[in-house]
């Protein structure tokens, strides 16, 4: 897992360097893993390798399509989920939550379901691996609201809108912790029981369903249209000091891995 941190790590620095969006994801990223390393390290899981193990399947599928799509956005070995993620990074207009929805899109409700069948047929089982998954799914939830917090410094009118906030209906919520999760376990189950070309072919199937859904996410039509405009006019624009500010929880751990050393 350190190697996941560190290869996101560069990701990140890049896109700063850069001022490429494909930055705000990794970030949000970065987080999530390096929450699951702390709590593995402190030994919260009923099994620590195997959860790392599918935490690494599951991050891998997301490194290896951000590096694909900087050295060949054409390429075909990126899955249409992650194409439309990708595509929408040079969309001005786009939200910065449209941007980490489009991520959560692809790497939830296509990379997730994928990776715990390959950790399954790897050595585990489906009802184990239901713990990981439960288990990581809970880490998500924990870290939504300090997430909120961020979003908005970044876009002010998010929380006034409703597309943020406290509430359990709100749009950031709904996405990542209901229908994304049921929906990426369900196809993991289902995905499960299929072999040869059936196995591939359903994962194809559910690409294109993922790739719709995220044409979904940055469609603008009637009030939502005006809502968005009214969220962007106040929105920050510049890449890279959004990045900063989601990156920020790195400069903590930084200074904790010092300490550590010291005490060692």
């Amino acid at each position: 897992m350190e190697d996941v941190l560190i290869q996101l790590e560069e990701i990140i620095t890049t896109a700063e360097k850069e001022k490429d969006r494909i930055g705000y994801f990794a970030a949000l990223y970065h987080r999530v893993t390096l929450k699951v390393k702390e709590d593995l390290d402190a030994g919260l899981f009923e099994n620590g390798s195997r959860l790392a193990n599918l935490d690494v399947l599951f991050a891998n599928r997301y490194i290896f399509a951000a590096r694909e799509w900087k050295k060949n956005p054409n390429s075909l070995l990126i899955s249409k989920s992650w194409k439309i993620a990708f595509e929408n990074l040079s969309g001005s207009s786009n939200l910065v939550l449209h941007h980490l929805l489009l991520g959560m899109n692809a790497h939830i409700n296509f990379d997730l379901g994928i990776a715990v069948v390959e950790a399954a047929k790897n050595g585990g089982n489906m009802n184990d691996l239901r713990r990981d998954y439960n288990a990581i799914n809970n880490i998500l939830a924990a870290l939504t609201y300090s997430i909120f917090n961020k979003l908005n410094l970044i876009s002010p009118f998010l929380s006034v809108i409703g597309f943020t906030g406290t509430k359990s209906n709100s749009m950031l919520v709904q996405f990542s912790l209901g229908n994304a999760r049921d929906g990426a376990w369900g196809f993991a189950t289902d995905l499960y029981t299929k072999n040869g070309d059936d196995y591939i072919n359903f994962i194809t199937e559910r690409d294109s369903t993922i790739e719709d859904l995220g044409k979904l996410i940055v469609q603008r039509k009637g009030l939502m249209k005006i809502g968005i405009f009214l969220i962007h006019l106040f929105e920050w624009k510049k890449p890279d000091r959004i990045i900063e500010v989601l990156y920020e929880h790195r400069k903590k751990y930084y200074k904790k891995e010092e300490l550590n050393k010291v005490a060692g």
